[in-house]
């Protein structure tokens, strides 16, 4: 798998995250849209402001998270996340 150097190296490399990303609409490490590919394995790896940050399922989870199943927690439905996004962006 991947050494611990290099999954904290991926993440000072990484820039900031997007709002979309902050509203859990896209995946924190890889940038996968959650709303052009609903059938993804998503999971929670962390929080921000009361948000639910997620990301895939595997790599994306264990560099986000350090778990490949991210938290043990269930993510809130996209179409919850995407209302509470219109609902930040307004």
């Amino acid at each position: 798998m991947y050494s611990q150097d290099s999954i904290s190296g991926h993440r000072r490399g990484r820039p900031e995250p997007t709002a979309e990303m902050l509203s859990g609409l896209a995946c924190l490490i890889c940038g996968t849209d959650y709303r052009s590919a609903p059938d993804a394995d998503v999971r929670v790896v962390s929080h921000r402001d009361g948000k639910q940050l997620v990301a895939c399922r595997g790599v994306c989870a264990r560099m986000a998270s350090g778990s490949a199943t991210g938290l043990d927690e269930t993510p809130l439905p996209l179409a919850e996340r995407m209302h509470r996004h219109q609902a930040d962006r307004s």
